[in-house]
């Protein structure tokens, strides 16, 4: 058997699958500055706009929450340019000053989606000239592309007034800058004490639906602190196998996450096995159905459709197959080739990197672990 974890992952040198898909440097920064621009331009913008439609009362000012790959740590750079983009997710809060009978907002998303769009227009068209361009098609968030291989999407939510003053209070007196900083923190006052039945998403055909971002980001951070850093690398994996086999779609980073983590097994030092583990098991997991981790009414594989889940658990079975057949291949040569199939040619051409692993050493790194069923996978829930 091959050892070809070092394929994937070490810290021994940069070529190996996992640096292949950091952004640079250079480009993190400036989606992180873009990010920042951006939020500022929706601080002055959004009120300045009530304002000017007669708006009475304190005016309020949006606040921030980072969510999705960003926030997760499983962002991968593009592997197809184009159509693929680095995306940053970042969420813009305002308060419900309108609750009267029913806990929704009586002031209507379009007024939001107005407000926020009408505040990028003018500050997006000073930077086409770095390729900036507003988009306004999409059902449930605003998009702005700051170049040909990133964009920011703007989702819009509500919370309540009295949370929002409460959350206001906190970050204020304790210096944080953004929604992101106070949730970080878990204090008393933070905003992991709203309910998440009051968060509200705008949305452009159907007015307000109720979507909380905040749940998924929690139970993926505690999946990484119950079973360790190679987790999210095997979620990134998969997530750079989709990207680079469908130029777009492909099962969704949420779909990949939440049938994945309660499939994973930590085996220690090597990836390979650990990402060969969940493939085993992950096509029948998506053909019985895969729920949202946190919400089990919704069902990711219903969202995706039927036949793109059979698409998806049948090219999942052809990289199991071409991962075990690297692990078992003759040759070190061979393992490459079976993987750069798979990945692309962001998969290392480094056969010095793989090792001849012993059976004994390889029982060795897997650690002893009752099973446990998975509450995230069920046939009721198929798509």
């Amino acid at each position: 058997m091959l050892n070809v974890s070092k394929l994937f992952y070490t810290e021994t040198t940069d070529d190996c699958l996992l640096s292949s898909l950091e952004l640079s440097d250079t480009e993190r920064a400036y989606i992180a500055s873009a990010k920042e621009d951006v939020r500022n331009c929706l601080r002055a913008g959004i009120p300045h706009f009530l304002r000017s439609k007669g708006y009475e009362g304190q005016v309020p000012t949006p606040r921030f929450f980072t969510q999705g790959s960003w926030a997760y740590k499983t962002l991968n750079a593009p592997a197809h340019i184009p159509p693929q983009q680095s995306d940053c997710d970042d969420g813009a809060y305002l308060p419900i000053s309108f609750l009267k009978a029913t806990r929704r907002p009586s002031l209507a998303s379009a007024i939001f989606f107005e407000a926020a769009e009408t505040a990028l227009a003018e500050f997006v068209e000073k930077r086409r000239y770095l390729g900036w361009r507003l988009i306004k098609d999409k059902d449930t968030c605003i998009r702005v592309e700051i170049s040909d291989t990133a964009h920011i999407d703007i989702p819009l939510y509500s919370i309540p007034d009295e949370e929002y003053a409460t959350l206001t209070r906190a970050a204020n007196m304790r210096g944080y800058m953004s929604l992101d900083e106070a949730f970080s923190a878990r204090r008393s006052e933070s905003w992991a004490d709203l309910p998440t039945d009051q968060v509200m998403l705008a949305h452009r055909k159907e007015d307000w639906i109720s979507s909380d971002p905040r749940p998924v980001k929690k139970w993926f951070v505690e999946q990484v602190q119950d079973k360790g850093e190679q987790l999210r690398r095997i979620v990134r994996y998969l997530k750079a196998y989709r990207d680079w086999q469908w130029q777009s779609g492909g099962p969704s980073s949420i779909l990949l996450m939440a049938a994945a983590a309660p499939l994973f097994t930590k085996i220690r030092e090597r990836d390979d096995l650990a990402l060969l583990e969940v493939l085993k098991e992950l096509p029948a997991a998506l053909r019985a159905g895969v729920n949202n981790p946190v919400d089990d009414s919704e069902s990711l594989t219903a969202r995706l459709g039927a036949d793109e889940v059979e698409q998806a658990a049948r090219k999942l079975e052809e990289l199991e197959v071409n991962l075990n057949g690297a692990v078992n291949a003759s040759d070190a040569t061979s393992a490459c080739l079976w993987l750069r199939k798979m990945f692309g040619p962001r998969f290392p051409m480094r056969t010095d990197l793989v090792k001849i692993a012993t059976v004994a050493a390889t029982i060795a790194a897997i650690p002893a672990q009752p099973a446990v069923a998975s509450e995230f996978v069920g046939k009721t829930k198929a798509g």
